[in-house]
């Protein structure tokens, strides 16, 4: 039986419908690279950080890696450091970046300057501190070029620090609460001794033989009033060696893999405006009651430490065809 044009010209416009099929569906299994886990930003008890490259306007991923957090500069890339305050009371966050006091310039310190938040709010830390009214903006930069390296310090570039302190009670509210205590007892023992001395004396006069009357019990003295025992948190007066077991948990870790590039650090940019006030804050504790930290580097860094995954060659990318002798008709030569 002769087989019709018509159904010969529908089978081929069938075949080439299967065959752009098996092609779709060869690029629907597309090469899809591995992401790491990441986390949006760090939170505590009491704050929330994060870093935004202000160049892009996006937020900056943070990877969790071998007990440390990290995230990716781009080298000439402006950021900056958010900080939120979680809690319904004013705190102090003392920051810094590369091992320098963001505000002071200064070697960090937790006993420095820091930036004050009210109850829920927050702070955008965008560069080191020039006056009340300026500040010289973060941007990702060679080693060399980094504020800290500028300045003598290079030892500690490449890390973020915020030290959070809470604020100390109102310390009158505690002494007024001893103090009525205290007098509270002097004034029973005055009543109680002018007591026994008026009924010894009603005896005497009366005759009465009675034996003296016992000598009343000294009440024991009030616990001395310091600042700390009012206002300092019981874990962080028995605590009292947490700071040398944070020295020994940020240690610098030894790098196990080269690094493919120089180190990156923070510039001394461009100068913007960005105004402060001052104002009085008390800490509760002479240590932060948290302190939290990421580092950074660049991407071939990170990919040499293992934080993020090595990229895969583009030849091997490409998924394998199953059937790689489709083809069509060549023209004649």
């Amino acid at each position: 039986m002769r087989t019709s044009p018509t159904f010969v010209t529908r089978s081929l416009a069938a075949a080439v419908m299967a065959t752009g099929l098996a092609f779709a569906a060869t690029a629907a299994h597309a090469y899809k690279p591995y992401i790491p886990p990441s986390l949006p930003y760090l939170k505590s008890n009491l704050v929330q950080v994060d870093v935004y490259n202000r160049t892009t306007g996006l937020p900056l991923s943070i990877y969790p890696n071998d007990n440390r957090n990290w995230i990716e500069g781009v080298p000439g890339h402006e950021y900056a450091v958010r900080i939120r305050n979680t809690t319904g009371a004013r705190i102090l966050v003392v920051t810094s970046v590369d091992g320098v006091n963001v505000i002071s310039g200064d070697t960090a310190s937790p006993s420095q300057s820091g930036y004050v938040l009210d109850a829920y709010g927050s702070v955008e830390i965008q560069g080191w501190r020039k006056s009340m009214t300026r500040t010289a903006a973060f941007y990702f930069t060679d080693l060399g070029d980094s504020y800290a390296a500028r300045t003598g310090r290079p030892q500690n570039v490449g890390v973020i620090g915020v030290a959070v302190f809470q604020e100390k009670a109102k310390a009158r509210i505690a002494y007024n609460e001893w103090d009525w205590r205290s007098r509270s007892a002097r004034k029973d023992e005055a009543e109680s001794r002018a007591s026994a001395t008026a009924e010894a004396k009603e005896r005497a006069e009366a005759g009465a033989a009675a034996p003296p009357p016992p000598p009343l019990a000294q009440p024991a003295p009030a616990a001395p009033y310091t600042e700390n025992s009012a206002s300092e948190p019981a874990q962080s007066r028995a605590d009292a060696s947490a700071p040398a077991r944070d020295a020994q948990r940020h240690q610098p870790m030894e790098a196990a893999k080269p690094q493919t590039l120089g180190k990156l650090g923070t510039g001394h940019g461009r100068n913007e405006e960005s105004r402060v006030t001052m104002t009085n804050f008390e800490r509760a504790t002479t240590y932060p009651a948290e302190t939290l930290s990421v580092q950074y580097d660049r991407r071939e860094n990170l990919v040499a430490m293992g934080v993020l995954p090595q990229p895969i060659p583009p030849i091997a990318r490409r998924e394998p065809n199953p059937f790689p002798g489709v083809r069509f008709a060549p023209d004649p030569r």
